[in-house]
């Protein structure tokens, strides 16, 4: 693309609104048609001897005028303009260019048409068969009686103060501690992850995370204008020379990490690696984001205290919640801070929400108080310790050879790479057709990138179903020819 420049700009005229306008007159031209791709924004800026961000500028100046549309992971696109003097038909309103990213990265998750008898082995979702219904009722109706219309007002933005409490008792036996004033309650783990961002990024920073990483991260980061900077996952954990190497970097504000049960590989970090990352992160000055969704759920292993209770200085911002412990309808979640940081947090949810669902949390802490939620926690350890056995065991037995696997200590997910160049993507129409759902692994990468790896989750299937599920997904995985491993474009960060 042929684009001229005058480094002083006519009349002053910025050099990144020269290029937005040349592209605007080659797309009212007919030059440049709908549908039709832009150069990459590394490309052009190198082609015409700027930096980046002033490309970047122009492409961001067109989306806001729906001038072009960015798509994760593909590129930035036409979309068209209304030639001069024709009026609209529709007058649409102008979506923001963060907005119009996340809708982008929405369009990529994947979709799961398939067969009515399809067992769920994709989703990360507490079986309905194991909530403990009846008992959560008897809370409910007990505070509500009890309450009153006290809890039918707007409660302080912190959250239910007994609740609190209770939480930060309970992280005492894993090592963490701290009182009621640290724990800021909010609607599951999600609200929390955009909470927490926020305390420390605006939007075009740059934030650590590793890759493959939980995919509704990325859509956090996609909604708030945040940039994901990927530092790659292993067997053991985050590459922790790689994370030294990102955290160094001052576009970089802060590290999310999953060390225990990892979403979506399922694996825990060791006591030895996660003062490793503490240290790594505390000598470049860079908070850390721990999220713990699953850290009620070991069933197996000696246990590893979290980030929160190895952090000494102060830095680690922990995430909880009970969507996977107990059940998602009860959109309770807390962050964990300490000092200043918890004072902001507390302005943050109270811009964004007044107050929590104060009923909700009055029930969750008369469930806790009563001893419920530790015998509910029983009870689905020995379940979901059942059901990983069990879709270990159907992996050995039926996918095909050179697959591998990882082998979780608790939570719900397995990771599972196949051999012979396979892009997951590929087999995820195939498999529901046969009547299996299972995660592809490119949406747990932040560029989408082919990926021969996907995620099983054991969360709403048991043990036969578990069986049939992986008997099904491996007839599909042997039916597909071998391809070359794709070849990965270089990722710009």
């Amino acid at each position: 693309m042929e684009i001229r420049l005058q480094r002083d700009g006519p009349a002053g005229r910025p050099v990144y609104q020269q290029i937005a306008d040349q592209i605007r007159e080659r797309v009212e031209s007919g030059t440049l048609a709908e549908g039709d791709r832009l150069p990459p924004i590394r490309e052009l800026a190198q082609s015409l001897g700027v930096n980046r961000d002033t490309v970047g500028l122009a492409y961001e100046a067109l989306a806001a005028e729906g001038v072009v549309a960015a798509r994760v992971g593909r590129g930035t696109f036409v979309r068209g303009l209304r030639p001069r003097g024709r009026p609209a038909v529709v007058s649409e309103p102008v979506l923001s260019p963060v907005v119009e990213r996340l809708l982008d990265h929405e369009r990529g998750r994947p979709r799961y048409a398939s067969a009515p008898d399809a067992i769920p082995l994709q989703a990360v979702i507490p079986d309905p068969r194991l909530y403990p219904v009846e008992t959560f009722r008897r809370a409910v109706n007990r505070v509500l009686g009890e309450g009153g219309a006290a809890l039918l007002g707007y409660g302080a933005p912190a959250g239910h103060a007994g609740l609190r409490e209770l939480l930060a008792a309970h992280l005492g036996a894993f090592g963490v501690r701290v009182g009621a004033e640290s724990v800021v309650l909010c609607q599951g783990a999600t609200q929390g992850i955009a909470l927490a961002l926020r305390l420390f990024a605006e939007a075009g920073d740059a934030v650590a995370v590793e890759e493959p990483t939980y995919g509704n991260v990325l859509a956090s980061l996609a909604g708030l204008g945040l940039r994901p900077v990927a530092v790659p996952m292993g067997t053991a954990g985050p590459d922790l020379d790689a994370l030294d190497r990102t955290l160094a970097r001052p576009d970089v504000k802060l590290l999310y990490t999953i060390p225990t049960f990892h979403n979506p590989m399922g694996i825990s970090t060791s006591l030895e690696h996660r003062r490793e990352l503490l240290a790594i992160a505390e000598r470049h000055g860079k908070p850390v984001l721990e999220d713990a969704f699953e850290l009620d759920l070991r069933f197996a292993g000696p246990p590893v205290p979290p980030l929160a209770a190895l952090d000494e200085s102060g830095g680690v911002v922990q995430l909880l919640s009970f969507s996977k412990s107990l059940f998602p309808g009860v959109r309770a979640g807390a962050v964990v801070a300490r000092g200043r940081v918890v004072e902001a947090l507390l302005a943050l949810k109270h811009a964004t929400d007044l107050s929590s669902a104060l009923p909700l949390q009055a029930a969750l802490a008369d469930f806790l108080r009563s001893g419920a939620y530790e015998r509910h926690l029983v009870s689905l350890r020995r379940h979901l310790r059942r059901r990983r056995d069990a879709m270990l065991g159907a992996l050995e037995a039926e996918m095909p050879e050179g697959t591998t696997w990882t082998t979780p200590e608790g939570g719900y997910q397995i990771w599972v790479e196949l051999p012979g160049g396979v892009d997951t993507r590929d087999l995820q129409a195939e498999a529901a057709r046969a009547g299996v759902l299972f995660a592809p692994g490119y949406q747990f990468h932040q560029d989408g990138r082919p990926s021969a790896g996907l995620r099983l989750s054991y969360a709403s299937a048991d043990e036969a179903e578990i069986e049939t599920g992986v008997a099904r997904l491996a007839g599909v995985a042997r039916a597909r020819p071998a391809a070359p491993a794709p070849r990965l474009a270089g990722v710009n960060v």
